[in-house]
């Protein structure tokens, strides 16, 4: 019999519509401020998708009780499952880490995951002091950011994994598990750093990859020329912008007049900043008050390829859908579409994906007035 051991953070991907730019800490505030449950429902999603597959390959699930793992298992699904592990009330990493004990205890072949980059790094200092790391796990994306490359594209894409898994038809390889300091990082810092290495079912179509760092210095007439068709093409008295999170468009935004945050979502009309850092709430507090153009500008991340998706919760479906799905344009320079094949799109929301994979191909501005066609890729 396979055991795969099951992990769900609760509190992970909490702050992501809010623009808290992590949820490390800030779970309570998220709840008030309105953030409705993120992992649950993603695992939930996962485990309904694998279910005819646990059963057909005769495998028990291991979890916890509660919102850490059984609360998310649909009945109906008939797989067999037991509950080796108990939390009570609000959950913390060392809820996590002694659940991972327990699986290890239990001899679990597989860890499968609900969380974000906190969640692995937990996740794998506990396979460390047990003597497995070589335990291979599988995450499903629901934090706010996720560099590391141990996380499936989707739900849909952390099913497909365990599943090739389960058939024999994935090695098992090491990837890279990246530490980002959330205290910096809500400061408006980038500072990540490799944290450890995970071992991971190897599949390059449903697994992301770590974010790579592109920088090239030679690249600062490329910026000042994606500025300068930016200025004079997008930025019109009519036209709404929203920046996406980055240094590409950190940078754009700076040589355009505007006082952009790194890791936040603003928006402008015309020359004018209209918003910064802005959560859910305000970018729909901006669109339903426009009655001209809309552009999103989102800079796709190096190595991954991730547009939607992957550090801009805030621009949700809703917000997408009042912006009009085709708004969006990529911006991307020469360095950087080395290490990108296809933009990926992981909205959340089915019918949207199915909308984006129907466009097949979006637009990226790559230098002034030059653009570039990339394919989609939807999971």
């Amino acid at each position: 019999m396979v055991r795969i051991g099951v992990i769900v953070n609760p509190d992970a991907g909490l702050g992501g519509r809010l623009g808290l730019k992590g949820s490390d800490g800030l779970a309570e505030k998220a709840r008030n401020a309105g953030a409705e449950d993120r992992a649950g429902p993603r695992a939930m999603k996962t485990l309904s998708l694998l279910g005819e597959h646990l059963k057909t390959h005769e495998v028990r699930l291991l979890m916890s009780r509660g919102r850490m793992g059984s609360e998310w298992l649909d009945p109906s699904l008939g797989v067999d499952f037991s509950v080796v592990h108990e939390t009570f009330g609000e959950t913390s990493k060392e809820n996590t880490t002694d659940l991972v004990s327990v699986l290890v205890r239990n001899d679990v072949d597989l860890i499968l995951y609900a969380g974000g980059d906190g969640t692995t790094r937990d996740i794998v200092k506990a396979l460390d002091q047990n003597s497995a790391a070589n335990t291979p796990v599988v995450g499903i994306p629901c934090g706010v950011k996720m560099y590391s490359g141990c996380f499936a594209s989707s739900p849909k894409g952390a099913a497909e994994v365990v599943q090739s898994w389960l058939n024999g038809d994935l090695l098992i390889a090491s990837t890279e598990v990246l530490d980002l300091d959330e205290e910096l990082y809500r400061k408006g810092e980038w500072s990540v750093r490799l944290y450890a290495e995970a071992m991971t079912p190897s599949s390059p179509r449903w697994m992301q990859g770590a974010k790579e760092m592109v920088e090239s210095a030679s690249e600062d007439e490329v910026i000042e020329g994606l500025a300068e068709h930016v200025s004079e093409v997008l930025m019109t008295d009519e036209n709404l912008i929203i920046w996406g999170s980055g240094g590409t468009l950190t940078r754009i935004g700076g040589i355009c007049g505007l006082d952009p945050t790194l890791l936040g979502i603003d928006a402008s009309i015309g020359k004018i900043q209209a918003g910064k850092d802005l959560d859910e709430g305000g970018l729909l507090e901006l669109l339903e008050g426009h009655n001209g153009g809309v552009t999103v500008l989102l800079s796709p991340m190096g190595g991954q390829g991730f547009l939607i998706g992957r550090g801009n919760l805030q621009i949700s479906p809703a917000v997408l859908r009042l912006a009009g799905p085709d708004s969006v344009l990529g911006v991307c320079t020469p360095s950087k579409l080395l290490s990108i094949r296809t933009l990926r799109i992981e909205t959340g929301d089915d019918a949207l994906d199915s909308h984006y994979s129907a466009m097949k191909y979006l637009k990226v501005l790559q230098g002034y007035r030059t653009t570039r066609i990339l394919p989609i890729s939807v999971d």
